[in-house]
Formats: C-alpha cells, sequence, structure tokens
C-alpha cells in the first residue's frame, strides 16, 4: 500500500492557494470589496436654468441679448472692459430675466472695448 500524505498534502495547498487568488478577485468583481454598508444613491441632477446669452461688440459699444427659456428668473449683469486705461470699466445694473422672455442690455467705452462678459444668478 502506498503512502499518499504527500500527494494530499500537496493537493491541498494548491488549491488553498488558486482558492486565495480566485475569490479575492471574484468579490472584486462582484463589487463588494470597498464598499462600505449599502452603496450611496446617485446624485440629482441639476435642473437646467439660466439665460443664453450673446454679446457682440461693435466699436466702442457693446450689445447683449439673453433669453431665458427655463422656468426659473435668471439675474443677468453685463461687465465691460474698456482697452485704455483711462476709461472707466463698467457694469450695468442686474437685470432679471422672467421665464420666456429677452432682455437688451448695452454699454459702452469712449474708446475701444477689451472684452465684454455676462455673470448670471439664477433665482428661485
Amino acid at each position: 500500500m502506498r503512502r499518499t500524505h504527500r500527494r494530499t498534502r500537496s493537493l491541498l495547498a494548491s488549491c488553498a492557494v488558486v482558492t486565495g487568488l480566485l475569490v479575492p478577485a471574484g468579490l472584486y468583481a462582484a463589487g463588494y470589496v470597498g464598499a462600505v454598508g449599502a452603496a450611496a444613491p446617485p446624485a440629482p441632477s441639476p435642473e437646467p436654468s439660466g439665460a443664453e446669452c450673446r454679446t457682440s461688440i461693435e466699436g466702442s459699444r457693446v450689445i447683449a441679448y439673453c433669453h431665458n427659456p427655463y422656468p426659473r428668473a435668471d439675474r443677468v449683469q453685463l461687465h465691460t472692459e474698456c482697452a485704455r486705461w483711462w476709461d472707466v470699466d463698467a457694469d450695468t445694473r442686474p437685470v432679471t430675466v422672467p421665464p420666456a422672455r429677452t432682455v437688451r442690455l448695452t454699454d459702452r467705452c469712449w474708446k475701444e472695448v477689451a472684452s465684454a462678459w455676462i455673470t448670471h444668478a439664477v433665482r428661485s
């Protein structure tokens, strides 16, 4: 009769090694590794809001049209930066754009306009 203790020990050891390598890989694939408690629910997507504005610069004048297609009002303001150092940069007063409405904002410099942009403050 042959002794099979050595062969049995080597088979058990190899099975333990294979199991030790496959179980963590299976858990990782199933998504259980690194999860503490239940999975967090997905973040709610924000409701679209804010007016869409088009700004044009013609010489020393700036004209912006802002249209609000969303159900919340938006408060817009035109900011103008003049090219000359002695020319005063200006900001228009904030204007509320109601839903489904368009507003026109204008401003000017004495000489050239360096840049112009619109800021938004969405109102509830």
